[in-house]
């Protein structure tokens, strides 16, 4: 059991409280809350549930505060925060332990000589979330009465009551709720030994405080309804089943649904378990948290189309964070039917040469403003390729691949043009961010790298050495993609700043060059084509690229991951934290990013090939795995220590980064 808490954890509140967990169902909806059963977040909810798949999430289901009455004593098992800082009840204090099986978040309360059993799990493929409560020791029975919070609102937003009325409707084993005309209506059901009683009577509670929105600088506090109590008894060895559903005929029977969730998870290992490596219950645990993000986006032509949320619990799916992570999430862990479906589902969005960056919530319309993504999309399918052999699905693409090409040529969207003189791409136009260093803020885009970015090279390098690749399987001409990464080859050098010793960040911008010392560089280093040598000079000479790994090592390197910016800028900042405009003004100016981990430790092992040094700098990326939303990895972390998580508290591309280089460590000798 990879990931347990006892006590000590559980009974602290500050811990308990900081410590949260995620379920979903590959449809795009999730459940997540704290271990303390505290809400924190606006995010937090049994049930939030994609509408629109993958999309048009909703919050429908906030908690379920579960009292227990036991030979004449009652017990909370639930806490509560309220907006005046008031704590009540502290149900924290009768809990036992934590402990993830599989995803399944699972609490053990203990008093007395009882010992109660609760879990949480999500249908796979359904708007279904099971709450299962089991009575595991006891000297008698224990009566349980439970009081579901209710809502009906977009996840990013936050309710108000102000008199509103929704319809909730008694139905055989619970009730059905209809917040509004045209909403979709949901049910919650129970089923027990002995059929739980139900009492409806809508009250609002008002006022529930929300501690992380406070610091993220919005609305702190929050109301939420509860349609009904619901009371139950249970003997020693007994369980019951609450269901919260948008489906027509949800199962039920809570073991079988326990027994197809677990089924579900080991078929998820089962690739993995094949393959001869290390046995290890952690990475284990992180094969199980990267099926969290590969969800449904079913289309016309591709009714088993695939994609990948980017992050928990706020994003979406993101065109260039899906094409980063592909590799990690699928190849790495031995699932490459799933690869070939996001790489044809996200072959239906090409246009003028550029992948979609994300499809916005409510809405499935593309928006293309990066520069990078399409550059991912070709590293993802040369890593498909030398992984499966699948020269049917390169047949397919490469008509489409090799438009990308002249599209960038000859320019598209953006002012994203080949510059012949130095065979370097150039990218951007004012008020527009399109590298991953997006954030923007209104009219304000805090980074906006316009000119010839270093990364964005090294990725258009590593694109035109893979279209020689892929050319030279099918028997086609290669020589443009050859002559056009020579060409990049000798333009690349460029960006060599032999004041630094490192790279320019930026050739050609408004201002000239830009010095600063982002991680951005090391991809120059890092992606596979960075090595291959064409006309017989590589991308970088190798003193430059151990130059580049120790400028790295020196000013960006944390346990957590890469800093966005050197602390030696005038504009760093080690605190990520704060109102939009502070955040989004710190995303890319010091604050770390876990996925970046990932491409250092392969440059680092490129330039110095001490396997055993590059594994002792992922151990700390592992660890992370008991800290924050336990089982997985976050986005970001303060670029100060002690690196306090930050973002989104599950990341496509971090989990997927740490499993591909993990993997790629501890691969046997060829």
């Amino acid at each position: 059991m990879a990931i347990r808490l006892g006590r000590n954890h559980c009974g602290n509140l500050a811990r308990a409280e900081s410590y949260e967990w995620l379920i979903t169902n590959g449809r795009g909806s999730y459940g997540a809350g704290t271990v303390a059963g505290l809400l924190t977040r606006r995010y937090h909810g049994l049930l939030v549930a994609a509408l629109t798949p993958p999309l048009g999430r909703t919050l429908l289901v906030s908690k379920i505060d579960t009292d227990l009455h036991y030979r004449g004593q009652g017990f909370p098992l639930y806490t509560n925060r309220w907006s005046d800082q008031t704590l009540d009840p502290e149900g924290y204090l009768n809990l036992e332990g934590f402990h993830l099986e599989g995803t399944t978040p699972v609490w053990h309360y203990a008093v007395a000589d009882l010992l109660l059993e609760q879990r949480i799990w999500m249908e796979p493929g359904q708007n279904t979330t099971y709450i299962r409560y089991t009575l595991r020791r006891g000297s008698g029975a224990v009566e349980l009465s439970l009081k579901p919070f209710v809502n009906y609102r977009d996840f990013h937003s936050d309710t108000h009551h102000d008199d509103w009325q929704m319809e909730i409707n008694a139905i055989d084993y619970g009730i059905e709720i209809n917040p509004f005309a045209r909403a979709v209506p949901y049910k919650i059901l129970a089923y027990g030994p002995t059929p739980p009683q139900w009492s409806i009577h809508p009250h609002w509670h008002r006022e529930f405080d929300l501690a992380l929105e406070r610091y993220r600088g919005l609305t702190d506090h929050e109301d939420h309804l509860n349609p009904a109590l619901i009371q139950s008894s249970l003997s020693p060895g007994q369980s019951m089943t609450i269901l919260i559903s948008t489906e027509a005929a949800p199962d039920p029977d809570g073991a079988a649904a326990l027994e197809r969730r677990h089924n579900y998870e080991q078929g998820v290992l089962a690739p993995w378990r094949t393959l001869p490596l290390p046995r290890d219950p952690d990475i284990e645990q992180l094969v199980l948290a990267a099926d969290q993000f590969i969800v449904a986006r079913p289309l016309p032509d591709e009714p088993e189309g695939k994609t990948v949320i980017a992050g928990y619990p706020w994003f979406g799916d993101w065109g260039r964070d899906t094409m980063i992570s592909l590799p990690g999430l699928t190849l790495s862990t031995e699932r490459p039917a799933i690869a070939r479906l996001l790489l044809r589902t996200f072959a239906q969005y090409l246009d003028q040469g550029m992948l979609p960056n994300l499809f916005p919530d409510g809405t499935n319309h593309p928006e293309y403003n990066t520069v990078d993504a399409i550059l991912w999309y070709f590293e993802a399918v040369r890593a498909y390729f030398l992984a499966t052999h699948d020269q049917a699905l390169i047949a397919e693409l490469f008509p489409a691949l090799a438009a990308v090409i002249d599209w960038h040529i000859n320019g598209t969207r953006y002012n994203i043009h080949l510059d012949r003189k130095d065979g370097l791409l150039y990218a951007g136009e004012l008020g527009v961010q399109l590298t991953w260093m997006d954030a923007k803020v209104d009219d304000w885009v805090v980074t906006p790298r316009i000119g010839k970015p270093v990364e964005i090279n090294a990725l258009w390098y590593n694109a035109l050495v893979t279209m020689q690749i892929l050319a030279q399987a099918l028997g086609k001409p290669s020589e443009e993609y050859q002559n056009l990464a020579q060409n990049v080859v000798i333009g690349f050098s460029r960006f060599w700043n032999y004041d630094t010793g490192y790279c320019f960040d930026v050739l050609d911008g408004p201002e000239g060059h830009d010095p600063a010392l982002r991680p951005n560089q090391i991809f120059a280093v890092s992606l596979p084509a960075a090595v291959i040598e064409v006309g017989g000079l590589p991308l970088l000479l190798p003193r430059e690229q151990r130059s580049i790994v120790d400028a790295v090592g020196r000013s960006l390197l944390t346990s957590h991951g890469l800093r966005s910016l050197s602390p030696d800028h005038p504009q760093y900042q080690g605190v990520y934290g704060g109102d939009r405009h502070q955040r989004d003004g710190a995303y890319h100016q010091g604050t770390v990013w876990g996925w970046l981990m990932g491409h250092f430790i392969q440059a680092h092992l490129a330039v110095y090939g001490d396997r055993a040094q590059a594994k002792t700098l992922l151990t700390p990326m592992i660890d992370q795995l008991r800290s924050g939303c336990l089982g997985t990895l976050g986005e970001i972390s303060d670029g100060d220590a002690p690196f306090a998580p930050r973002g989104a508290f599950a990341q496509a591309w971090t989990v997927a980064e740490v499993l591909r280089i993990w993997r790629h460590l501890n691969n046997p000798p060829q």
